[in-house]
Formats: C-alpha cells, structure tokens, sequence
C-alpha cells in the first residue's frame, strides 16, 4: 500500500520543532507496513531551500506554499497531482493541506481516482472564541472543505462534533477517531509524598501563548502560597509571554523555571520530576501534554475545555469548567494532599496504557486506508467500525 501524506507541517532547518505530531504519525504509519512519502507545503518564512529529502526514513518533497493564498492554492493544486501518481491512497493532516489538495482534485481526473483521507488536529474548530478576527472568518471555509474527503480523521471525539455536523452522517462519508501518538513512558519514577514533603512541583508544557495561560498557572502557585503552601512551577516550552511570565514571578515571589522547547526524552524527564501537571487551557482538543503527564504518572489540573476529559480517568485528576483561581488552587490540593503516592504511578499511567502508542495509531490509519480501497461500503464500514474504541483501553 503506497500513501502520500500531503502537510504544511513539517521540520525544517528553520523551524526544527515544526510538525512534531505529523512526524509521529507518519513514522506510526510505517511501522504499520504501509509505504509512505509526504508532499510538505512548505512556508516561505520556514523554507530552507531543500526541495528533495529524507528525514527519518520518510522520503519529502518540498514545494513552496503561501498557506491561505488562493493565488498558492491555485498554483499547487496545479503541480500537486504530478507528486501523486502511483498513490493508493492521499493523506492530508491539518486543515491548511485541505485546499491544496481539494484544488489538485478539482484540476486532475487522476488525482480524482485517488481515495482520500484527511486527519484533523485544528481547535479553532471546537473553541473559535480562541481565534483571531482572520481565522474566524476562514473557519466556515475550512469547514466546507471538511466535507469533500472520503473519510475525516479527527484526534478525539470532541473534534469530530463539529465535523460530523459538516459533513452529515452519511455512512459514505465517515468521521471516525484516531489519537495522536503518545507513547507510554519506558519507566516511571515513584510519586514523592506529597502530603508530607514540599515545596509541591508544578509543571506545565506547551506555548507560554494566551490559549495555554501560563500567567493563570502562576497565579494559582500564587494563591497556593497565600495559603501557606510551599510550591514552585516549571514550564517546558517558549513563546510571545515569556517576559510576562518572567516578571510575574518576579513580582509575586513565585519560583519559576523556563526550560525553553526540550526533546521529548527530556520532557518526560521534567514530568517525572514533577508532582502534578497543571494546564489551564482555553481550548485544546486532544491536549498531547495533558496525555503525556498521565503515560508519565502524574496527575493533572486542567481546563475541561477541550477532548482530553474523555481519556482522563477520575482517579487521574481534576478538570475545571472554570477559569478561577481559587478552584484550582483547591483542585491541587485535594491532588496533593491524598493518602501517599495514591494513586500509584503506574496506576496512573496505566488508565491509558497502550491505546495512545505508535503501534495503536499506525495500525488505526491502515485499517482506515484498507476502508477507503474497499469496494464494498458493508466492507469499508465494517473496517472502520473494527478501529479500537476511544473509551476501550
């Protein structure tokens, strides 16, 4: 089976950490037998000139792209079809490689023949009050054009609502659930006592940006200190509100340690090390790091805005409807002061266990793929109805 991945999210020399979730994919993909190249759409301000590659055993063409530009879209969707001949199946991931690949299809008959699959990551779908003024307008486009592939993936179920009410719940036209790849930790390291030792450890990962609040995390370490705890945040990431975050701390007596972008061995390192995982979103939908601090052993405070309540067990942790500083700084407590090391580490984790790894994810995207070829919609159907439950780990 021969399948070309289509995304305007990729690592380059420029933007080493871009498409970190599209690398993930495609490497699952090919562990699951399947031959797979990627078409990268590729941004002038990230273009590093390299135009044919290999990283990491994936085989890349690039082409330059100006994403929203319909003079782009025009201009790919011309030379895009060239790029999928021999092709069983066309993969697009992300909702920007939607209209390339819409255009390369409305231009060329071949292109036409060929199945394809879309993967949806976007939470401008699910929380567009966290748009700009220019993306909310393009959302309805982008959710016309969520309607025209063969099947829709979407990361969690929370996603797939607004998708499946674009698309209709045409049997011909499915949206089904796979995850993102987040492996389960090698080793974990034992929970400390927390109701016995201090100061209590905070950590948060992704975007120090508006949606992921990291000014918000530090208020409610504030708050904690008010209260007579001992506690400190670490935030693994970077981002437009560093020297925000930075002089906060500053005024307000709170420890904070930036780390900056780290490889993921290492940002399981910093959860490991922590003693609960904190993330006052304003949207996600899958919420990777979220999944990550639970594979880790630890648990989570986290804003409910978003599909990650639907893999959190009760027992894992708290997820707050309420952006208030007084809930979560309560939420931490309750985690914090709980029978020691209860739950367990590795009771922790294994509420996810394997239903997030490579192999669940690589195998899902093949069975959907052998969907797309089967002649026979009972056939295709049934293959998709045959995809590991989002509630069956």
């Amino acid at each position: 089976m021969k399948v070309t991945a289509v995304s305007t999210w990729f690592p380059t020399e420029k933007a080493p950490a871009s498409g970190a979730f599209i690398v993930k994919d495609l490497h699952a993909i090919a562990e699951a037998g399947v031959e797979v190249r990627l078409v990268h759409l590729v941004a002038p301000q990230v273009d590093d000139g390299t135009r044919e590659l290999e990283y990491e055993g994936i085989k890349i063409r690039r082409i330059p792209f100006r994403t929203f530009s319909p003079v782009g879209v025009a201009r790919v969707g011309r030379v895009l079809p060239t790029y999928l001949q021999g092709s069983d199946v066309v993969h697009s991931m992300a909702m920007s490689a939607l209209a390339p690949v819409a255009a390369a299809r409305a231009g060329s008959l071949e292109a036409q023949k060929i199945p394809w699959v879309h993967t949806e990551h976007w939470s401008g779908l699910t929380n567009p009050d966290t748009l700009g003024v220019a993306l909310r307008v393009a959302r309805p486009g982008v959710l016309a054009l969520e309607k025209l592939p063969d099947v829709v993936t979407s990361v969690c179920p929370y996603l797939s609502a607004p998708i499946r009410r674009a698309r209709g719940e045409s049997s011909q036209k499915p949206t089904v659930e796979v995850p993102c790849v987040v492996e389960p930790a090698s080793t974990l390291t034992p929970r400390r006592d927390t109701a016995k030792t201090e100061p209590w450890r905070l950590v948060s990962i992704g975007g120090l940006v508006e949606r992921k609040d990291p000014i918000f995390a530090l208020k409610v370490v504030a708050e904690l200190l008010k209260r007579g705890r001992s506690a400190e945040l670490t935030w693994v990431g970077s981002g437009p509100l560093e020297e925000a975050s930075r002089n906060y701390a500053a005024s307000h007596g709170v420890t904070l340690r930036l780390t900056g972008p780290l490889p993921p061995e290492d940002v399981y390192r910093e959860l490991q090390s922590a003693d609960l995982f904190i993330g006052p979103t304003h949207g996600d939908n899958f919420f990777v790091s979220c999944a990550e601090a639970i594979l880790n052993g630890r648990p989570v405070a986290v804003g409910a805005a978003g599909g990650h309540p639907d893999y959190m067990r009760d027992f894992v942790g708290i997820a707050l409807e309420h952006h208030d500083v007084g809930e979560y700084a309560d939420a931490v407590e309750h985690l914090l002061n709980a029978k020691p090391n209860e739950p367990s580490a590795e009771a922790i984790a294994g509420s996810i266990g394997q239903a997030f790894s490579s192999a669940t994810v690589g195998m899902s995207y093949r069975r959907v793929y052998e969907a797309v070829l089967e002649s026979s919609l009972e056939e295709s159907n049934a293959l998709l109805a045959a995809l590991p439950s989002w509630r069956g780990w």
